[in-house]
């Protein structure tokens, strides 16, 4: 079935058509089994026909059979890693086990949401593909661009990875192996690294180096900005968690603090009541807020200055929050407790009528999913009412679930905050449609309306020319 080459004898039936006569070669033209070269003489239904020169045939397997086999491996995979890992954390005494889950999954959590993002766009990138958004021209990529399926491949090797080096890490873990646990996200951090920066011509030199162009435009807005870098910059605001999740895997690494329980004190280096937490937490805010501020130095729009204060609604609600384990409980509960919530709730109104008003365009609402060979995504979707309902409703109650997020003191339930980090990631990719959706919209007006000019001066250049002829 797989592989290898293969050969048939000459008068195998499956050379013949239902009802034909046996094929006869010469046997001079054979040499074992297989058959190089020779002319075939058949006679089917009383007609001679001169037959090609035969030659040996790859036999290839079904593509779709291949896919269902990878499918296969892949849940095998996937119920093994579960296995594993359910049985490691069994191991644990009941008193640690929870603590050792927390610090589990405070490595590898910012790693599976990243790879969530991925995925999901690899979806953006499927559906702009198939309702003829020209995503290309919007974030001027070049050539050599990823599509939606070579998205998908990264994303399937990075699901592969991650869970693969936390179940590593579990088993490790439980059966004493402590130095070797503690190896297993270094070396998953290490790699991810190296793949970023690696200087060849492998793993897709160009897109990367695209993502840490845009990176550093964003970091540093030196320049003008253009759609990839604060489109990029709004994903990172709805990744601030990962960031910060992030800044305490490495800097347990760094104390070397990987599996050993020392880091549990909140008020260490490294601790839950760390003063970097929400530094790191507003960073993607300041970024946005910086690049605004250059939009508004180059365009001179106030647009730009009312957009730059939506970001900066999100500071007091991060500070405001870590404040509570540097006051007295009574302060915070009488003062800075109130101000968070007014905070809080300024930021998340004023998100949201920015994404309806600004960022989204709902006069084409659904336009989107207009897709150029309609199936079942898109009859489901594209001129639904339903639509408008679920984005905007979903969008005001995740706009406001965020601030749990973004509010170091309400972070106690990991696994409540990474279900909500998930939830926020998944409205980030609903924006992303109607927000390029907006933008393609944008460029297809102005070509319109130079067209139109173009046309203006056409008309009035024939004009002045007819004139000139009656005049004269």
């Amino acid at each position: 079935m797989f592989g290898g080459l293969a050969t048939a004898p000459s008068s195998s039936p499956h050379l013949r058509k239902s009802g034909s006569r046996p094929v006869f070669v010469d046997p001079g033209n054979e040499a074992g089994n297989n058959v190089e070269e020779g002319f075939l003489q058949t006679e089917a239904n009383g007609v001679k026909v001169l037959g090609s020169p035969m030659t040996t045939v790859a036999i290839m397997p079904s593509p779709v059979l291949l896919w269902r086999f990878k499918v296969l491996l892949f849940f095998v995979w996937g119920f093994i890693c579960c296995k594993v890992g359910w049985d490691s954390v069994m191991r644990m005494s009941a008193d640690l086990r929870d603590l050792f889950l927390y610090e589990a999954f405070l490595y590898y959590n910012p790693l599976l949401l990243v790879t969530m993002m991925v995925w999901l766009w690899g979806v953006n990138l499927w559906v702009f593909s198939q309702a003829n958004v020209n995503y290309t021209k919007i974030f001027d990529l070049d050539q050599d661009h990823l599509t939606h399926r070579e998205i998908w491949k990264c994303a399937t090797w990075m699901t592969i990875v991650v869970p693969s080096s936390m179940t590593a890490y579990l088993y490790l873990y439980s059966h004493g192996e402590v130095s070797l646990a503690a190896s297993q996200p270094v070396l998953l951090y290490l790699a991810v690294v190296m793949i970023l920066i690696f200087p060849f011509d492998i793993f897709y030199l160009s897109s990367r180096y695209f993502l840490l162009r845009t990176l550093w435009r964003i970091v540093l807005p030196l320049q003008a900005i253009s759609f990839p870098d604060f489109f990029l910059a709004d994903i990172m605001t709805s990744m601030a968690k990962v960031f910060s999740d992030l800044e305490r895997s490495v800097c347990r690494m760094v104390h070397r603090q990987v599996a050993t329980i020392a880091w549990f004190e909140a008020d260490s280096v490294c601790g839950s009541h760390s003063i970097a937490i929400p530094f790191v937490l507003v960073l993607p805010y300041l970024f946005r807020l910086f690049q605004c501020l250059r939009q508004y130095k180059d365009t001179r729009e106030k647009t730009t200055l009312f957009n730059a204060l939506k970001y900066s609604t999100a500071v007091p609600v991060i500070f405001l929050s870590a404040l509570k384990y540097h006051v007295f409980p009574e302060k915070w509960t009488n003062f800075y407790r109130p101000l968070w919530l007014i905070s809080s709730v300024l930021n998340s109104s004023y998100s949201f009528y920015w994404d309806l008003t600004r960022d989204w365009d709902l006069s084409c609402f659904t336009r989107i999913f207009k897709f150029s060979r309609p199936n079942l995504f898109s009859y489901l979707l594209y001129g639904r009412k339903w639509v408008y309902v679920w984005v905007i409703g979903s969008n005001l109650i995740l706009r406001c679930t965020w601030t749990y997020k973004l509010s170091a003191h309400l972070r106690h339930n990991y696994l409540t905050v990474f279900a909500i980090t998930a939830l926020e990631i998944f409205r980030r990719f609903q924006w992303a449609f109607f927000r390029v959706e907006n933008e393609w919209n944008k460029l297809n007006s102005s070509k319109s309306n130079i067209q139109l000019a173009a046309n203006d001066i056409i008309n009035e250049d024939a004009k002045l020319l007819v004139s000139s002829d009656h005049n004269i």
